[in-house]
């Protein structure tokens, strides 16, 4: 909103400074800084509120260290989280952009979900919280949707540059000529470790199948799949005091980077990667988010004032995948979110290897002392700041790996 009264400002009155808000640098850094205050301000404000209405969490007994200490704390923290996101997005960015509807119609949906899922267990006292299938239809419908406006919508495109030759042996005026970008709209995202860092979803299907309602169903497809999986990632993640919320900064800052070299001809050109047409606007979301991130690891740090809840989890998780689908980079996931990865390869492995030995043993087997994986450095006797701590350090590394990624061919 601000972003138009500057942008009209600037044209009929020529306020001075007002022509800054065109620069996407300057709104990002508006946009962390706003996020910053409004989880420090209005998180100290809602946990207030919460603590007297006595919306606190239920802690079943696993047996690890200091747990009992943390009943009573207060959850839905990740109220924080979403105010902290949609506020500066609305104020700072450009509404009329498809990749900023998407990620805030995602965001809402899924802290809406969450936030069911979390009002059930709190106030209507069912620690089951809201049904499974109710929690993954919900969750596919996001995913439908989000697949829907990326497919459909003509500002979704990508520009390919059709100067001859790698990039470095380009001129500047080649790179920098309108003429010499091809705008053309298309399923190609980005793949690492293969020449020219691009693959095409239209492959999967035979030449004879591509028409636009079978890419459409197959573009859903694998939204869905990569919504579902990380924002059930960032949710089991979320275990242990500021794990959840430090691993997702790290991935939202590299995500910001990432927004922003793609959103620019220039910066495209000379790193040889997929250039995408006004999506450089998302890193005006994307700072919002960080700095939700790190304002709610002020209350969420050892020992938490409070707990996100799958309000922020739910949230957090389908945030980075959208924003990855949006800026053509979901292939790095695995790489990228790996910390989510791992701790939803923990639980599968657990409980599938349990009903295997159980079948055929009698009696059910364990890889790990508990899981997801962090509950299992619990039970060896780590503390909960070494365990965090130490799975942000992998974070940074698989976050530098992924970027890293674009330019090992």
């Amino acid at each position: 909103m601000l972003y138009y009264l500057f942008e009209y400002l600037d044209k009929h009155y020529d306020v001075a400074g007002a022509g800054l808000f065109r620069y996407i640098s300057f709104r990002a850094a508006m946009s962390v800084i706003l996020s910053l205050l409004i989880s420090l301000v209005f998180g100290k404000n809602l946990i207030r509120m919460l603590r007297k209405r006595q919306v606190g969490e239920t802690i079943r007994d696993l047996g690890l260290q200091g747990q009992n200490e943390k009943a009573g704390t207060p959850t839905m923290g990740g109220l924080i989280i979403l105010a902290a996101i949609v506020v500066p997005t609305l104020l700072f960015a450009d509404l009329s952009n498809i990749y900023i509807l998407t990620m805030l119609i995602a965001t809402v949906w899924l802290g809406f979900i969450g936030f069911l899922d979390d009002y059930i267990k709190v106030f209507k006292k069912d620690k089951k919280g809201l049904a499974g299938t109710s929690k993954i239809i919900g969750q596919v419908g996001v995913g439908v949707i989000v697949a829907s406006m990326l497919y459909w919508n003509d500002q979704v495109t990508i520009k390919v540059h059709t100067a001859p030759g790698e990039a470095s042996y380009r001129t500047e005026q080649q790179a920098m000529s309108p003429e010499s970008w091809k705008e053309e709209k298309s399923l190609k995202t980005t793949i690492p470790f293969v020449k020219d860092n691009e693959f095409n979803y239209a492959w999967l299907l035979p030449h004879t199948w591509r028409n636009e309602t079978s890419l459409w169903i197959l573009f859903t497809l694998v939204v869905v799949i990569i919504v579902t999986a990380v924002s059930n990632g960032a949710n089991i993640t979320d275990g242990i005091d500021g794990l959840a919320t430090g691993t997702s900064a790290i991935i939202g800052v590299t995500l910001a980077i990432l927004a922003y070299v793609s959103g620019n001809y220039i910066f495209a050109d000379y790193l040889n990667i997929m250039y995408i047409p006004r999506s450089g606007e998302l890193t005006i979301f994307i700072a919002a988010f960080v700095g939700a991130c790190v304002g709610f690891l002020w209350y969420n740090s050892y020992p938490a004032q409070v707990f996100m809840g799958d309000t922020g989890s739910l949230a957090l998780g389908g945030v980075i995948a959208t924003f990855a689908i949006a800026i053509r980079k979901e292939l790095l996931i695995p790489v990228l979110c790996g910390i989510f990865l791992i701790e939803n390869l923990s639980v599968m492995i657990q409980v599938s290897w349990f009903k295997y030995t159980k079948r055929k043993y009698g009696e059910g087997r364990r890889v790990f002392r508990m899981s997801p994986l962090h509950h299992h450095y619990q039970k060896l006797g780590y503390h909960e700041s070494k365990i965090v701590s130490r799975f942000w350090i992998i974070g940074i590394m698989l976050a530098i790996l992924t970027v890293i990624t674009l330019k090992i061919r």
